[in-house]
């Protein structure tokens, strides 16, 4: 088992910056695949990027291509989301996900193993 713990979210203003970290723990030896979706009320979860076990191969929807960057820290077993240049659509709830395969992650909510509780990113105009 793994446990996921997000935290970073906050109220910004369009143009901000904040950056999501995940924290790893439990059966974090194993080699794992992360990902981080957002879900607005109203809405479903929708996948934002993805990043493989060893970090070289990272993945990004288009609505966050060049403005968010997926990272992680294995030896601190976290992962991160630094989101630049927040838009007011950026609003929502940011879950981490992780896939016990050492690859990258697919786009699919259904493939993934488990999820933190998620952590409220809100973008004012």
């Amino acid at each position: 088992q793994v446990q996921l713990v997000e935290s970073g979210g906050a109220s910004v203003q369009a143009g901000g910056s904040l950056r999501l970290s995940c924290a790893a723990s439990g059966r974090t030896s194993s080699r794992f695949g992360m990902a981080w979706f957002r879900q607005a009320p109203g809405q479903e979860r929708h996948y934002v990027a993805a990043i493989s076990w060893s970090g070289r191969m990272t993945d990004y929807a288009d609505s966050v291509k060049g403005r968010f960057t997926i990272s992680r820290d294995n030896a601190e077993n976290t992962g991160y989301l630094q989101m630049n240049t927040l838009k007011p659509e950026d609003t929502a709830v940011y879950y981490c996900a992780a896939v016990q395969r050492p690859y990258l992650p697919s786009r699919s909510p259904g493939e993934y193993d488990y999820w933190g509780q998620g952590t409220q990113v809100t973008v004012s105009s």
